[in-house]
């Protein structure tokens, strides 16, 4: 059941919203927590009832074991043990799910043998359940988790909203939350209103440009795949439009979790923040799939030691959390390669600024723009490792790229160019009738594409003064300078977004699956 789906949209979200405020009226706040509850595992138990069991005893398990750790008041063996034995039964289940096949396969691949194994299906949302409930572990041996109700704690993990594809919520943004709900004793008018509103932008990127985006990108991935040529602007057209797909597919996702969760009086997160708009990868990295690049800093890129051991270790521990990282978005080479890429961007963006300062950063316009475009254009490039079914696809795609299979344009460009046609004809360019991709009305998306993604505001700036979410890192949700595009709670603005949603209803028919619901 997606997000997207008519069943979510008229059925089930319907259901749930309406049931959360009569309970919360009429019964209390524990009664509505248990409803939130219950149809929280009736959402999860939609794509695969058997998997109740697993998230069951993941919840409980780690509840019991996150309490003991919280009762031992010494800081003695006892409770490091505890911690040990929660987070190794969290990454084993995680391992097993999620890393078996590809364990086993490999092995067979090198070895040449042929185990007959039997591929272990993959249980939605392992990782972030998994994540969310180690970094809990880790903060109750810290002390710095409270002692919670079991039902919160429930909700805490299985809360529908982030449940599927994050974001990775903390504890402490969460729990204080559950504890103090009251807000249907005030009309629920406000947070309803805001919610759909930021639903219905979710909604129309996810379904109308994300999904609309799509026909352009399974074309070139597949000749790649195949070992068909591909010339320097078909690879580019289908990485470029990968690129966007990808970004207006968890922006809309991102957006619906946030509003959804606003439904019912709960703030969510902020998990996706404009990152094409970034100047570095550094910068990158804050505004990407946010609450996962705070998971990674704190439990693992810290742990290891930071940047307090001199700047070879610094870049080692950067290069480890990133490969690790992309082996947590899927398990396949590419998605080690595509770590491993950023984690190599990462280390010279730090070495960069270990020469030149950080106070060099781009200051003028120009130079700032030209930033800009650089990291752009090393995102794209992983993002193709990142969608390439495996590494000769990506090295297909890659030689494409930097124009080793030449450059090829449509025929009919012979003639528009005029006198400079003949003159590109010397120089190498093909002119071609059939091009995947490259063509008039594939450029006119991709120009589209990145006005929007680098010069308009974001939900959150369009929302900035009814604060939509929480803030994953300190003071990065500002309101928009574009007046006209702050919104209000006006008639004008709900046709705006009724409107967005309306369409989006109507193209609803042609559902893709979010792109990240495969991790």
């Amino acid at each position: 059941m997606l997000f997207n789906s008519y069943e979510f949209i008229f059925l089930f979200l319907p259901v749930v919203v309406a049931g959360y405020w009569l309970l919360g009226a009429r019964m209390g706040k524990e009664a509505a927590i248990a409803w939130l509850v219950g149809m929280s595992l009736v959402y999860y138990g939609w794509w695969n009832v058997h998997f109740l069991t697993l998230i069951a005893l993941s919840v409980f398990s780690n509840y019991f074991i996150g309490q003991k750790i919280s009762a031992l008041t010494t800081t003695g063996s006892s409770r490091y043990f505890a911690l040990i034995s929660g987070v190794v039964l969290n990454l084993s289940l995680l391992g097993y799910f999620k890393y078996s096949n590809f364990f086993v396969h490999t092995v067979e691949s090198a070895a040449k043998v042929d185990f007959n194994w039997q591929d272990v299906v993959l249980p939605i949302a392992i990782s972030f359940f998994t994540f969310q409930q180690i970094a809990y572990l880790v903060d109750a041996y810290r002390r710095e988790a409270q002692e919670y109700k079991f039902l919160n704690y429930c909700l805490f993990v299985t809360f529908f909203p982030q449940l599927i594809a994050g974001p990775i919520v903390h504890h402490k943004e969460m729990m204080p939350q559950f504890e103090r709900l009251k807000s249907w004793r005030s009309s629920p008018a406000r947070h309803l209103a805001i919610g759909l509103s930021i639903f219905s932008i979710g909604l129309f990127k996810k379904i109308v440009i994300a999904d609309g985006i799509s026909i352009y990108v399974q074309p070139v991935f597949a000749a790649a795949a195949t070992d068909v040529p591909l010339s320097f602007f078909e690879a580019w057209s289908g990485a470029l439009a990968f690129t966007f797909q990808l970004y207006f597919d968890f922006s809309g996702y991102s957006d619906m979790a946030i509003g959804l969760a606003r439904m019912f009086g709960i703030r969510l997160p902020l998990n996706f923040n404009s990152p094409y708009k970034a100047n570095n990868m550094i910068d990158f990295w804050r505004r990407w799939h946010m609450t996962l690049s705070r998971f990674l800093r704190d439990y693992l890129y810290f742990p290891l030691g930071g940047n307090r051991r001199g700047p070879m270790r610094r870049y080692i521990n950067i290069l480890v959390t990133m490969v690790l990282g992309g082996l947590w978005h899927g398990a396949g080479w590419t998605f080690v390669a595509w770590g491993a890429m950023h984690g190599t961007f990462l280390i010279v963006n730090h070495a960069w600024r270990s020469v030149v300062g950080v106070s060099a950063e781009p200051s003028s316009w120009l130079s700032r723009a030209a930033s800009r475009l650089l990291t752009f254009t090393a995102v794209v490039f992983a993002w193709a490792m990142f969608r390439a079914d495996d590494l000769m696809a990506a090295q297909n795609m890659f030689e494409a790229m930097v124009g080793i299979n030449g450059v090829a344009l449509r025929a009919h460009y012979f003639g528009l160019l005029g006198p400079l046609g003949p003159v590109l004809a010397d120089i190498g360019v093909r002119f071609e009738e059939d091009l995947m991709m490259v063509g008039n009305r594939a450029s006119i998306a991709m120009i589209a594409m990145l006005v929007v993604v680098w010069f308009m505001p974001n939900t959150q700036q369009i929302m900035g003064r009814y604060r939509p979410a929480l803030e994953t890192y300190f003071n990065e949700i500002n309101r928009s300078r574009l007046r006209l595009f702050a919104w209000r709670p006006t008639v004008a603005w709900g046709v705006i977004v009724g409107g967005m949603a309306v369409v989006s209803v109507l193209f609803a028919s042609r559902v893709n699956e979010f792109l990240y619901y495969q991790f």
